[in-house]
């Protein structure tokens, strides 16, 4: 890439992120020399206080070329600072001094890696900041701190109309002795224009008609930067009445109240009036129903009151409309007196589905991130996920519940058809699919460097027992489910959009794509992006097939991968909805889409199977592992994946499908097998789907009595392949139903097991079920799990909050006795670190609401209120409600990507793809991206970057906790 900037040489293995936005955790590999070369360090200190104490987070990032090993950090307090209890090492005080020992799990730190340890204290009286920190005796050199930079102008979710000047304006202050040498202003990714003097301006006209999202960056003399927090504003095609918010809760007896101003200057005095055009007549325009704007005060906003009467909920629109301009249209809904937290619902779901703030698409499809640039399960922000797709169905379920209207979740549902369940034409040749041969077995390997795995036709595989009976069903061979990653702006440019094959990055529009494929150690920054519909177009010869699969020749061929724990919390959503609904009498609003539902169940039973359809249980070796005859295949859980394909030539003749050996407890989702087998409304159409959910409800349930610690946490999962080529495992490996304990199943850069979000995203479902039906085997879990939890959980006096982030295990359970579950004993979880991360905590306290609600837990009642009162408090923003995240793991867009020696092929973008590719070499749009300076300051040596990230499943989780809280426990 001519002109690139060259940075410095490729680092070692060291700090990861994985599936579904796994916190990080810092891991190094190789030698350490034979001399020891002197520390070189740097510590950057973070508290968040609230008068009587604080939290200090203190990352430690090694300067420095080779590895540090068994660290000690010691430093001085000025004040009367007492330490109370610390995480990521072994804490203590003497005097004001600290002192914290490396924890076995981070001692060692590699060069460029860093590592982060916290701990809360009490104080009072001053809190000043420690000065000086040394590691292992050395003093360590301040971390230079990059500059804050606020876009002051637009304001967030302005409108403006087409060709009117939109004013860009921002401040922006250096640390330390530097100076600002200039500001850049981003639309998105696309570089509008730079200032180097204060005040910081830009005026900018060419921006088209939608959303936009503006950034600014600021630089400093010494080479930092850092940018704002996106400002979203939308430009209109014509004059326009601009009204925020667009969504309102008003209390009952209570006033609320809307903005109103105008999107371009008007040459003479402009009317607007404002009433309600249909919906609850309990609401009513009480101020501001006749507003006028002149050429001086047009973009001043005035307001209109709305006031509810003491009776009655429902929701209702309101139009703001003047000659000559598009008007505005604002959804108010009437809430009980006693409803607070749905107003925060309805606050948080405005902002979330406010199309200035970059949440969506042009579609309407919902982004992992606002931000662009973040690397977790997806590889950047504008990709998409199923997960993401579940979670709107889920979010338009809860606004069904608030408001009584059930268009938008209807809607939801056909977005995800559209653009994330495969059409025919993306899926030509399943007609040729032989049940009774699914796949060519190839084995999974434990390392990247191992692929192409061989492809063995030798090895003999079961038949698949339901393909039939779902062709006679639904009257198709294709499969309803949805695929699981999507780019939604086309970035790789493939072009792979629903019903096109590789049209290319002229394509506009979603285009699915895929990155896991290469064994249990395939971090995501070990991965090569590659369409799912692969017409060797790009990539090498045979496109990126031979990548992955070894063969003596290669097809054109389409492929799919689904992620269960997403189709199941898309059923769980339109169970919700239909409960909802039918409390409102409006069950037949939604019935069309709960049949949706229930065909995605049916297919979701794919989910429940070996990876090749041999017999579940004490399956050894790939030959002599029996295949499956029908339902001896089914484990009856949730495992990792299913997946499907076939030539993209109709006349070619063949077609696969596969499941997964392995079966994770974060997957599970017990509320969803409830609703597939016992709820009349999503009954699957199959003769045996409604019996095997039935079956897989009780077999969740066992599993995670199984996994349940002695502490009460619930461990990684099971395996009837041990490392996914039906290897014999380690003698003394305990099983459930014949399958093997994984402590970390599937994934182990990072270890799938150690992300304390499974355990709240999974304790919640199984809280959702045991709420709804009572089950005492629900509660047993749910009783032991809530206390573990609750023990490791930290409200502090000011709201703010530590929940547990990383977990680490040891032992194992007991072997599975059904009719006698041992007590796992020798099965261990210890909290390595501790997070206030927003999406984590709203989902654990949805947990707690549930449990609380059944069980009358007042302390489960209590802490849930506590962590959204926290949040709501303390972490708003114009976009939801967020926290900084320090990214050590991102020193790794250096790290080699494996690519076999003489293989070589091309991106879509003309990025090379050879044995000396990179993270980032393949991906060199990100050095485009506004934040793509903290990156390589980083990697040249710099502080660990932090981001604040609004991703749409943290944000609708805690919109639905809010609403949940509502419901159940206001």
């Amino acid at each position: 890439m001519a002109g690139r900037k060259r940075r410095r040489a490729r680092r070692l293995w060291t700090a990861v992120v994985a599936a579904l936005a796994l916190p990080l955790t810092t891991l190094a590999t190789g030698s350490t020399p034979a001399h020891a070369a002197a520390v070189q360090c740097s510590v950057d200190y973070k508290t968040n206080d609230w008068g009587s104490g604080f939290t200090a987070e203190l990352t430690l990032t090694n300067r420095g070329s080779e590895a540090i090993d068994d660290w000690t950090l010691t430093y001085d307090y000025a004040g009367n600072q007492k330490l109370g209890n610390g995480w990521s090492g072994a804490w203590s005080q003497s005097g004001k001094t600290v002192t914290v020992k490396s924890a076995s799990f981070n001692a060692k730190i590699a060069a460029g890696a860093a590592v982060s340890t916290g701990a809360q204290f009490t104080y009072s009286g001053t809190n000043a900041a420690p000065t000086s920190f040394a590691v292992n005796g050395t003093t360590c050199a301040g971390a230079h701190q990059p500059p804050i930079t606020v876009l002051t102008s637009p304001a967030a979710g302005a409108v403006y109309t087409q060709g009117d000047a939109v004013p860009l304006a921002a401040t922006a202050a250096a640390a330390d002795d530097a100076t600002i040498s200039k500001v850049e202003f981003y639309d998105d990714t696309k570089l509008l224009g730079t200032d180097t003097t204060s005040p910081y301006t830009l005026s900018v006209t060419g921006l088209t008609v939608g959303g936009h999202s503006l950034v600014a960056k600021a630089y400093d003399s010494l080479g930092a930067s850092a940018d704002s927090t996106p400002v979203g504003i939308t430009v209109a095609s014509g004059p326009a009445v601009v009204a925020t918010p667009a969504q309102l809760g008003v209390q009952q007896g209570k006033t609320g109240s809307f903005d109103v101003k105008l999107s371009t200057q008007p040459s003479a005095n402009v009317t607007v009036s404002t009433a309600r055009t249909d919906g609850n007549a309990g609401l009513s325009v009480t101020g501001g129903s006749s507003l006028t704007f002149t050429s001086s005060n047009w973009n001043t906003a005035q307001k209109v009151t709305l006031t509810a009467d003491n009776s009655g909920t429902g929701s209702a629109t309101f139009e703001s409309t003047a000659t000559g301009h598009a008007k505005a249209t604002v959804t108010a809904t009437q809430l009980a007196a006693t409803k607070a937290y749905d107003a925060r619902f309805l606050e948080l779901y405005g902002k979330i589905t406010d199309p200035a703030n970059g949440y969506f698409s042009p579609e309407g499809i919902p982004y992992h991130s606002v931000e662009t640039l973040i690397v977790e399960a997806p590889d950047h922000g504008h990709e998409t996920t199923s997960e993401a797709y579940s979670y709107l169905i889920w979010l338009q379920a809860m606004y069904g519940k608030v408001t009584g209207d059930w268009t938008r979740f209807n809607a939801a549902w056909e977005t995800m058809e559209k653009f994330m369940i495969p059409t025919h034409a993306d899926q030509p040749t399943n007609s040729f699919y032989n049940a009774s041969k699914p796949g060519t077995y190839a084995p999974e390997l434990d390392t990247p460097n191992e692929y192409p795995a061989k492809l063995d036709p030798g090895v003999s595989v079961g038949s698949d027992p339901i393909a039939s009976e779902l062709k006679s069903a639904y009257g198709t061979d294709d499969i309803y489910g949805m695929h699981w990653l999507q780019d939604v702006d086309n970035v790789y440019g493939y072009g792979n959009s629903p019903g096109k094959c590789e049209a290319g990055p002229s394509d506009t529009g979603p285009s699915y794509i895929n990155t896991f494929q290469r064994g249990s150690q395939e971090s995501v920054w070990e991965t090569v992006p590659q369409p799912t519909c692969d017409a060797f177009k790009y990539g090498g010869k045979n496109g990126y097939l031979d990548l992955f699969t070894g063969d003596a020749s290669y097809a054109k061929q389409w492929k799919f991968t689904n992620a269960p724990d997403a189709d199941a919390r898309a059923v769980q959503a339109a169970y919700w909805a239909d409960v909802w609904a039918e409390e409102q009498g409006k069950g037949s609003e939604v019935s069309a889409t709960l049949g949706k539902a229930a065909k995605m169940g049916d297919y979701l039973r794919y989910a429940m199977y070996d990876k090749y359809f041999k017999k579940i249980g004490n399956c050894v070796g790939p030959s002599t592992c029996s295949p499956g005859t029908g339902k001896d295949a089914s484990h009856y859980l949730l495992n990792w994946y299913y997946a499907w394909g076939g030539a993209t030539d109709t006349a070619a003749g063949w077609a696969w499908r596969i499941g997964s050996s392995h079966a994770h407890g974060g997957y599970q989702n017990p509320l969803a097998a409830y609703a597939l087998s016992s709820y009349a409304d999503l009954k699957p159409k199959s003769a045996t789907g409604q019996a095997d959910w039935a079956k897989s409800l009780d077999r969740q349930l066992e599993f995670y009595r199984w996994l349940q610690s002695d502490e009460g946490a619930i461990a990684g999962g099971a395996t009837n392949s041990w490392k996914g080529h039906y290897a014999t495992p380690p003698a003394g490996t305990p099983t459930f139903y014949g399958m093997y304990y994984d402590e970390k199943p599937v994934y182990h850069d990072p270890p799938s097991n150690q992300w304390f979000g499974f355990q709240a995203w999974s304790m919640e479902r199984v809280a959702e079920y045991y709420q709804q039906t009572g089950d005492a085997d629900a509660k047993v879990v749910l009783d032991k799990w809530v206390d573990w939890a609750l023990s490791k959980t930290t409200v502090n006096p000011d709201g703010s909050f530590r929940i547990p982030n990383t977990l680490q295990w040891s032992g194992a359970p007991d072997t599975w006795n059904a009719s006698s579950p041992g007590s796992n004993s020798g099965l261990h979880v210890t909290v390595a670190d501790y997070t206030n991360d927003v999406g984590v905590a709203a989902a654990y306290a949805k947990t707690l609401t549930y449990y609380a609600d059944k069980s009358g837990d007042t302390e489960a009642a209590s802490t849930a209120k506590a962590l959204l009162d926290g949040m709501w408090a303390n972490n708003q923003d114009a976009l939801g409600i967020a926290v900084p995240e320090t990214r050590a793991d991102y020193n790794r867009f250096d790290d080699g990507v494996y690519i076999p020696s003489g293989w070589t092929g091309t991106m879509p973008n003309g990025d090379a793809i050879n044995s000396s590719s990179t993270f980032d070499s393949i991906r060199s749009f990100y050095e485009d991206d506004p934040a793509w300076s903290k990156i390589e300051s980083y990697l040249a040596g710099g502080a660990a970057p932090t981001f604040t990230y609004h991703r749409f499943w943290a944000q609708a989780d805690i919109a639905l906790a809010m609403g949940s809280y509502a419901e159940l426990l206001e």
